[in-house]
């Protein structure tokens, strides 16, 4: 039962079914975020500053307080940062603008982007670096959600449940993280053994919300 007076949990979070969805997408689209890391067409400062524009939207605070140090750590400065955070935008590099309301635009329409906002991605990076900017995205989503789930069970403890959620959806996403990420990791392994490589494809404009 919430308690009187107490402010709601309002954090976008995963369901059951939603989680078993994302995570497949995630896991089908894994040779895009190795090719992302290997390529380099995508700095790691840059994806840093892609998947904190994420996080700032869906407000994970574990993956805000980890990204923010790998930010700095991979040379950020602590000016870019603050801008990041404050939708600054216009003081950010000008050719990452793009990437970077991109990235927000995705996570504020919870993975469903108009596809003129991916158009305008693809034409100015290119399909390949599109691609890797969408990897680091698709990856940071799934992130977020995963935690904000975690604060939405303890949330529940306190008497402020989640609307929308339920204990059931809670706990069985994060038990059967621990269970299924690695089933699924020997799954995706399989598939790629046994089955033709695949050319990969557009974002799925479709994500847990």
């Amino acid at each position: 039962m919430a308690k009187t007076g107490a402010t709601p949990f309002n954090r976008r979070i995963f369901t059951w079914a939603t989680f078993r969805e994302s995570l497949q997408d995630v896991l089908d689209h894994l040779d895009d975020l190795r090719a992302a890391a290997r390529s380099g067409r995508v700095s790691k400062a840059f994806a840093e500053k892609i998947m904190l524009a994420v996080t700032q939207v869906n407000g994970c605070r574990y993956c805000n307080y980890g990204h923010t140090r790998a930010a700095l750590k991979v040379g950020v400065a602590k000016e870019e940062l603050r801008h990041l955070v404050q939708g600054q935008f216009d003081r950010l590099p000008e050719d990452e603008i793009i990437a970077i309301l991109f990235a927000q635009h995705y996570a504020e329409q919870g993975g469903k982007p108009d596809e003129e906002a991916w158009q305008r991605l693809v034409e100015t990076y290119g399909p390949e670096t599109a691609r890797d900017i969408m990897a680091y995205i698709r990856m940071i989503m799934f992130g977020n959600l995963l935690g904000n789930t975690f604060d939405a069970f303890l949330s529940r403890l306190a008497g402020r449940p989640a609307e929308g959620s339920s204990l059931f959806d809670e706990v069985a996403v994060l038990t059967m993280t621990v269970l299924l990420i690695p089933l699924y990791m020997v799954k995706h392994v399989l598939r790629r053994v046994f089955r033709p490589q695949e050319q990969s494809s557009p974002p799925a404009l479709k994500q847990a919300g």
